[in-house]
């Protein structure tokens, strides 16, 4: 059965335009959050006016390459203050550029940081939220329940086969609960399922892409919740390089 908003305007999310820069950072320090997370924490005079405001902002990052070569990656700013940038990258050995990176990082390293070119505020209406995440998209839902806790009721869900996962510093609140679940769709698909979503919550779920499209799909086609209500967003995808998470999760399921 299809849920109408009682107010649209409750989910609407205001956009904000920055102007594309990219900054030369250095590395500051490096520390390990989890058994699978590091975080690098980088500084620069060039972070002067950077402004990440919205939960899911990403920047570009622009990793040291042979001459000729450019390995760039998306990335959610953990945090930001005054003169340093925070960043959490997944330890998964040596394959990729950015956990190959977050493993070696020393102070002073160098590392380019493009963008954001723009940010989407959480919406400001909203008084429940559903939120589902992995190791990937730790540091969006941190700013989704840094955002919305004062003011909302939420459920969030971290899928992870690490124990110590939680370990991660996530905000707390009165209203906020945070459990661990397992991996892969079946888990996702129950997170969202599970909770009463009711004509006041939003949901927003990011993650590896092939686990997301049935929760993606029973948000859309059982629980009747529209782009505006719902978003479902594929950080990465098993097997594959480089995912742009513009891409459609679900081709056959574009949204309206």
């Amino acid at each position: 059965m299809s849920i109408a908003p009682v107010n649209p305007a409750d989910f609407a999310r205001e956009r904000i335009r920055h102007e594309l820069l990219a900054r030369e950072l250095r590395v500051l320090r490096r520390e390990r959050l989890t058994s699978t997370i590091a975080r690098i924490t980088l500084a620069g005079d060039a972070l002067a006016g950077f402004a990440a405001p919205g939960p899911e902002d990403h920047v570009k990052l622009i990793f040291p390459a042979p001459p000729g070569e450019r390995i760039a990656r998306d990335f959610t700013p953990a945090r930001v203050r005054e003169g340093e940038l925070d960043l959490d990258f997944v330890l998964h050995g040596d394959a990729g550029p950015a956990s190959r990176f977050a493993a070696t990082a020393q102070p002073g390293d160098p590392l380019v940081v493009a963008g954001p070119r723009g940010s989407r505020l959480a919406p400001a209406g909203v008084r429940k939220a559903v939120l589902l995440a992995d190791e990937s998209s730790l540091a969006a839902l941190a700013r989704w329940i840094e955002a919305l806790r004062w003011r909302a009721e939420i459920l969030a869900f971290v899928q992870s086969d690490s124990p110590d996962v939680l370990d991660y510093p996530l905000p707390t609140g009165d209203r906020v609960a945070i459990t661990r679940i397992g991996t892969g769709p079946e888990h996702a698909l129950a997170a969202v399922a599970s909770p009463g979503i009711d004509s006041h919550t939003y949901v927003w779920a990011a993650g590896e892409a092939s686990a997301l499209v049935p929760a993606r799909r029973h948000l859309r086609r059982e629980a009747g919740l529209d782009k505006h209500r719902a978003k479902v967003d594929g950080y990465w995808r098993i097997g594959v390089a480089g995912l742009d998470h513009h891409a459609p999760l679900d081709p056959d399921d574009p949204e309206d």
